[in-house]
């Protein structure tokens, strides 16, 4: 217990260095604005009265809590949340998450569900959770080592299972600066499904237990949409009004300051060469959306947005679209016939590659792609995507993708088989789920 006021201290003390950060994000930005009763006091949705009928006690009954921190975590959670709800319907279910974007997104996708925002580690905000959802198990999305989160789980006997485990080697180090602390709370996590060796390697070297991890690959293969028969693909090309054979689509998804900007000036010095191209934009945050809006409305090139398509019909000569949405990424790659994945010019790490490379998207990023270390290489050694050094690779590139057909038909094919090639983790993830809760 002294534990966990401790830790209770620090975070009051960290929360009250921050706030003048929150306040001034709050009011600019329009963050962190919600949850907070959830937050800090723990008043989760009350799933707690257990079923009375018949099959009480049985897996059809079982109480299940998924975190996903953000919205790329709630996609590697939703084809294990599809498989519960599918194989049992009476079972209750929680998703909770931890950013804004997550909760506006979870709540689409989960309406049958309940979602919230989770607890902070504070322990009484984590005891007051448990209380009112009594879980049967919890299923933390990548990794998440909140000390009085597992601690308190674990003295109740509640198993906690991380899947599409993930570990970078900036991570690694990190945890272990404080390695008699990580050592204590991995521990007490019952099983890790690891994305791949290099991974489970440094999830021992933190020490966890061989014994309770495995190498199931990485749930956002399976997760990532490869039709682009798809009727939500479909219906977006409807709306864009992408008929001419052809249209050449470059996509810009989840980029963040300063890459739409790269993006934009790129594409305005190649508009008239390329006449049948368009640019989508998506940027990866939303309270960007207007800030983006802004700076494509300067240039001369006809445009159009997401959020303006119920009031006023698009312009079919449109050039420039911005889908100023969230949770929609994953179809909007389905339009596409270049594509540029964000957060690897700046200072992000990257975002996810795999959906575009699924539906055969030519796709390049840049060289800041720590966050998905695994992924890069599987793709590269394929020669299924290109890694650009900066900004100034982006130009020739397009050009050449554009002007060398075979090439793109190349990459493009590359990018489909391999996607295929590493699908089978989410089976492997929930054998071992049903397993442990069995």
């Amino acid at each position: 217990m002294a534990k966990h006021w401790l830790l209770n201290l620090i975070y009051t003390a960290l929360l009250l260095v921050l706030l003048p950060w929150i306040l001034w994000r709050s009011f600019s930005k329009g963050r962190y604005r919600n949850g907070w009763n959830q937050k800090l006091f723990g008043n989760l949705p009350d799933l707690a009265k257990k079923p009375t009928e018949q099959n009480a006690g049985q897996s059809g009954s079982k109480t299940i809590w998924f975190h996903a921190v953000s919205v790329g975590e709630l996609q590697v959670i939703r084809p294990l949340v599809e498989r519960a709800t599918k194989q049992w319907p009476k079972a209750k279910l929680l998703i909770t998450t931890s950013t804004d974007s997550g909760f506006e997104l979870a709540q689409k996708l989960y309406l049958q569900h309940a979602v919230s925002f989770a607890p902070m580690d504070f322990s009484w905000a984590v005891s007051k959770a448990l209380d009112q959802v009594q879980p049967d198990m919890i299923v933390l999305a990548e990794l998440e080592l909140w000390p009085n989160w597992i601690s308190l789980a674990t003295k109740r006997k509640i198993p906690l299972v991380v899947i599409n485990g993930r570990l970078s080697q900036k991570s690694l180090r990190g945890y272990l600066r404080i390695a008699p602390l990580a050592r204590s709370i991995i521990q007490k996590i019952s099983w890790i499904g690891a994305q791949s060796d290099t991974i489970r390697d440094r999830f021992l070297q933190l020490g966890y237990d061989a014994a309770n991890i495995d190498v199931v690959g990485n749930i956002k293969f399976d997760g990532a949409n490869h039709d682009r028969l798809h009727p939500e693909v479909r219906a977006r090309a409807e709306q864009l009004k992408l008929t001419e054979p052809m249209t050449r689509v470059w996509l810009c998804g989840s980029t963040q300051a300063p890459e739409e900007k790269i993006c934009l000036d790129t594409f305005c010095e190649i508009a008239d060469r390329f006449p049948n191209l368009k640019l989508i934009l998506v940027p990866r945050h939303a309270e960007r959306f207007d800030e983006v809006a802004k700076m494509v409305s300067h240039t001369k090139l006809a445009w159009a947005r997401r959020s303006a398509m119920a009031d006023q019909a698009i312009d079919p000569m449109w050039r420039v679209f911005l889908a100023d949405s969230v949770g929609e990424l994953r179809w909007w790659w389905g339009l596409a016939d270049l594509g540029f994945v964000g957060g690897s010019f700046g200072s992000r790490g990257g975002q996810n590659m795999i959906e575009p490379c699924a539906y055969g998207v030519a796709t390049c990023y840049g060289p800041n792609t720590r966050n998905f270390t695994d992924i890069v290489q599987i793709l590269q050694e394929a020669g299924a995507a290109t890694e650009l050094p900066n900004p100034e690779a982006l130009k020739p590139w397009i050009i050449r993708m554009i002007e060398d057909q075979p090439s793109r038909s190349m990459i493009s094919q590359r990018a489909v088989a391999i996607t295929q090639q590493h699908r089978g983790a989410t089976d492997r993830t929930w054998k071992k789920i049903l397993e442990i809760l069995n």
